[in-house]
């Protein structure tokens, strides 16, 4: 069955709810039972069952199997947020004195995490380049526990080789997770590369809409479902029954959503490469982009985010850019339905990639008429040429006359 027909169909309501066409809601944080014996055996019921709000109800079970479906995997947990979700994972395999490799373009909280948090409870961190692929081999130490992933870079967008580096990590037993919000499960399958541990914002794609907060971690097999299930439970991490409805309702339509996306993204990106002020554009899926053997051997398709790389903007010039804009709008996250274009800045957030020279910019293509988009985006450069030659002198380190 293809993807898009399984996403329409997939968790069809039954029994009392049937012919309803998305599964009723469940709230709940007490359950109770009929039977004392019940009662005390409960807890054998923690990942397959209804017992305490905190750790799901049916709603939650629904979107948690659809996504495992998706994802290729056993089963997913979900949490709270995106950053939750990558917490607990990192969380639940690793303890003090072990080691932990992360991509060096993490997203920033994933970063923090583990510089804040982990480092603090006697965790080592090492950094290392998005692109080492097999030579990862040589960062690995006998406490090496866990390799943390995120393809592509956040911000910058390098691609990984995932089969590469979990070809060396397997023959190890070392653990790996992957942030795949940017792909999602419909355009990547990093269980399918050999990945433990998919991780993704359901705030972001799988929702859709921009008005939900959601995390999910989907185990390859039983064994690390039940690690994660047992850590989100210990942290009292959970996932609001009704957010869980609204990104399973989002789902249905992830498949057409994201076509959409990658055809608008890359209208986007060809335009930006015309531009006389643009040094590069950071899309996997153009021709320009250094990994984009790896997107066409490993990916079946691009999300709407992307990054573009221009000449260094004053303070001036960054503010007639982004200002005058009418459809893209000025905010964090991604993934929803609206545009969104932000500047960005990686610096802060690495160690061992090559710096970033110029005034980079975050793209996310959303849902409208690209030709508005580009409208768009022409007048607010037709305002930053307008500043630049304004501000030619002061440039040129002259006097304004």
């Amino acid at each position: 069955m293809a993807d898009s027909t399984a996403l329409i169909h997939a968790n069809s309501p039954s029994g009392r709810a049937a012919g309803l066409l998305n599964p009723p809601i469940h709230r709940a944080s007490t359950i109770v039972y009929d039977r004392v014996e019940d009662y005390l055996d409960r807890h054998k019921h923690l990942y397959d069952g209804v017992i305490y709000g905190l750790y799901g109800t049916e709603t939650n079970h629904t979107l948690a199997s659809s996504l495992a479906e998706l994802e290729h995997g056993h089963m997913s947990v979900l949490t709270s947020s995106g950053t939750a979700a990558i917490s607990i994972s990192l969380s639940a395999f690793l303890r003090s004195g072990d080691h932990l490799l992360v991509i060096d373009t993490a997203y920033r909280s994933t970063r923090r995490f583990c510089d804040d948090v982990l480092a603090r409870y006697g965790v080592e961190v090492t950094y290392f380049s998005p692109r080492i692929g097999a030579e990862i081999a040589a960062l690995i130490r006998p406490n090496t526990r866990m390799v943390f992933l995120e393809t592509p870079g956040s911000l910058t967008f390098e691609l990984a080789d995932v089969s590469a580096i979990t070809m060396v990590t397997r023959a190890r037993g070392i653990v790996t997770a992957l942030d795949n919000t940017w792909a999602t499960p419909l355009l990547f399958r990093p269980i399918d590369h050999g990945v433990d541990i998919s991780i993704a914002a359901a705030t972001k794609y799988l929702s859709g809409h921009s008005d939900v907060m959601l995390g999910a971690m989907t185990g390859a097999n039983e064994t690390v479902y039940r690690q994660l299930k047992d850590a989100a439970a210990r942290w009292g991490s959970s996932a609001s029954p009704d957010d869980c409805y609204l990104v399973q309702r989002g789902l249905r339509t992830l498949d057409v959503r994201l076509d959409r996306h990658q055809r608008t993204a890359l209208e986007l990106a060809t335009w930006f490469e015309e531009q006389p002020e643009v040094r590069k554009v950071l899309h996997p899926a153009i021709a320009s982009h250094p990994d984009h053997a790896i997107w066409r051997r490993d990916f079946t398709g691009a999300s709407g985010l992307f990054g573009v790389l221009l000449d260094p903007m004053t303070d001036a010039e960054r503010s007639a850019f982004f200002n005058g804009l009418r459809l893209f709008k000025l905010g964090s996250s991604w993934g929803g339905f609206e545009s969104l274009m932000v500047p960005a800045w990686p610096a802060p957030a690495r160690s061992c990639t090559d710096p970033v020279e110029g005034a980079l910019i975050r793209v996310h293509a959303g849902l409208e008429a690209t030709v508005d988009l580009l409208r768009d985006l022409e007048d607010a450069f037709g305002r930053l040429r307008a500043c630049r030659a304004d501000q030619a002198p002061v440039r040129l380190g002259l006097a304004r006359t």
